[in-house]
């Protein structure tokens, strides 16, 4: 079975590259032209500019970077991070994995983005607090995953032939579990990027990400409220490439699922 990502590997590919390439680029963000204050881009060229003259192309990249940035670090850090604690706990049971299910619940009855609203409200605004925050949330969804996986593989005569020949349990950890437990948790780690980037924007919106003049989608759309009925492009402009990017991870996702699926394998 091939994966076919078609044109949502594409659409990534490119707001990867905007992420990563945004800094080097010769972007001017936060340069003002008043003489083209909410300018459309069929007038102004490009992709119009905003309530301040600024080039919504330039924003609009600059934005990218941001999310892109908050993306990687927010997965990585909550999929390492709860990878670890939910197999080791699940491994070792007793205790530590009656402490992590009532940690997990905790977690889980409260909803996400509140939590993390919350946390960046503590915190306070700043795209470190963001990362912070998100991360907190994050790896919750990991460790229960990982530690449900865990459970059912080690009783698996592999697992216990490595514990019968004395091999010890960071390593029966490492070799014999974590690589068969990638798949559910790289397909959750994919859905959990569309999840980051959502979040990501909904705290800038609040105010509780990225500061002004820095761009993000969310500011950026929180901006184009105000102007909505007679400059709809400054929030069409941010919303239609998050909303691309949202969907194209998850059609990834979808297609990765089913990809690393041995059921559905031919």
């Amino acid at each position: 079975m091939r994966l076919r990502g078609g044109w949502p590997i594409g659409i990534l590919a490119v707001w990867a590259l905007a992420g990563l390439v945004a800094p080097w680029l010769s972007l001017e963000p936060n340069a003002i032209h008043l003489e083209r204050i909410l300018e459309t881009p069929m007038i102004g060229g490009g992709l119009g500019f905003d309530d301040l003259g600024r080039p919504l192309l330039d924003r609009l990249i600059a934005g990218a970077a941001t999310s892109f940035l908050v993306a990687f670090w927010v997965v990585g850090l909550s999929s390492i991070a709860g990878t670890l604690i939910g197999s080791f706990s699940a491994y070792a049971g007793g205790l530590w994995d009656r402490l992590l299910v009532h940690v997990v619940d905790l977690f889980l009855a409260f909803p996400g983005i509140l939590l993390a609203i919350a946390l960046a409200g503590i915190l306070g605004p700043g795209i470190e607090n963001v990362v912070i925050a998100l991360t907190l949330v994050g790896w919750v969804g990991y460790a229960r995953l990982a530690r449900a996986q865990v459970l059912s593989l080690k009783t698996r005569d592999h697992v216990q032939a490595a514990i019968a020949l004395g091999v010890p349990r960071g390593r029966i950890v490492r070799t014999h579990l974590l690589t068969l437990i990638s798949a559910p948790l790289i397909v959750e780690a994919t859905f959990g990027i569309a999840a980051v980037v959502v979040a990501e924007a909904g705290l800038s919106f609040l105010g509780l990400g990225v500061q002004p003049p820095e761009a993000s989608w969310g500011s950026m759309i929180r901006d184009g409220t105000r102007y909505l009925l007679v400059a709809p492009h400054m929030v069409l402009v941010p919303g239609l490439a998050m909303v691309a990017v949202v969907l194209a991870v998850n059609l990834l996702g979808d297609r990765l699922r089913d990809y690393l699926d041995v059921r559905g394998a031919e």
